[in-house]
């Protein structure tokens, strides 16, 4: 059955990336989250998807310009009347402990390149045992392979914009176990293809109707939507029922 990943939480109805946005995905029914981290100029990992915090937040600036206690200060639902606050990956990962969701974790290196992020990730994912439950993906592919090779039991997954030419191939020559796709890139044939060869295939950022449809016709090892909500809803069609 395929896995439906909430991308930055429900985003299509809560502030993303935020942790009512990751609780709202958890209450509806997703099998995982995907969001983003960057690291600040005192080194902690947050999640926020943009370099600059201008976008989604109160703020303006680069996230790694803002210390820890001052990136806090901000408010990350811009368009609610409750105030967040951006998330520390500890904050979710601490909050993973008392559920059985999975969680895509994207390094937001491609960039800017944050030094040591790979390390403290991964430290952090081995010391509240989540290693089965995490996959570290990136656009900044020698960032990923830099994961594998310091702990080749979390699972990655480079992204991509465009469509590579037999991409289960290119997936297995960094050791990545998965691939993220922009969802428009993939026939169905690559998709199949690559699943065969046992990589996974979890597509980017699948929100359309009809989208979601062909996917799960295919069985697609997941997707990765703003709108959980609705993908399970069309999910649902393609449960085999007893």
């Amino acid at each position: 059955m395929t896995e439906i990943f909430a991308h930055r939480g429900y985003s299509s109805l809560f502030a993303e990336n935020t942790m009512s946005a990751f609780y709202e995905a958890e209450k509806a029914g997703a099998d995982g989250l995907e969001l983003d981290v960057q690291l600040t100029k005192d080194g902690e990992l947050v999640v926020i998807h943009d370099e600059k915090v201008n976008r989604t937040t109160s703020g303006n600036g680069f996230v790694k310009d803002f210390l820890f206690k001052d990136i806090r200060k901000l408010n990350a639902n811009k368009k609610g009347l409750k105030k967040e606050t951006i998330p520390s990956l500890i904050e979710v990962l601490e909050w993973m402990q008392t559920n059985t969701l999975l969680c895509n974790i994207e390094l937001k290196n491609g960039l800017l390149a944050y030094e040591g992020m790979e390390e403290k990730v991964i430290e952090l994912i081995q010391n509240y045992g989540l290693t089965d439950r995490i996959i570290i993906s990136s656009f900044n592919h020698y960032s990923i392979v830099h994961c594998y090779r310091l702990a080749s039991e979390i699972e990655t997954a480079p992204l991509f914009l465009e469509g590579l030419f037999m991409p289960w191939v290119y997936a297995q020559s960094i050791r990545a176990k998965g691939i993220h796709p922009k969802y428009s890139t993939l026939s169905d044939e690559i998709i199949t293809r690559t699943m065969e060869n046992e990589i996974a295939v979890r597509p980017y950022t699948v929100n359309n109707d009809a989208d979601l449809h062909r996917l799960f016709r295919l069985n697609c090892t997941s997707v990765i939507t703003d709108d959980p909500v609705k993908a399970l809803r069309i999910r649902k069609q393609y449960e085999k029922r007893p």
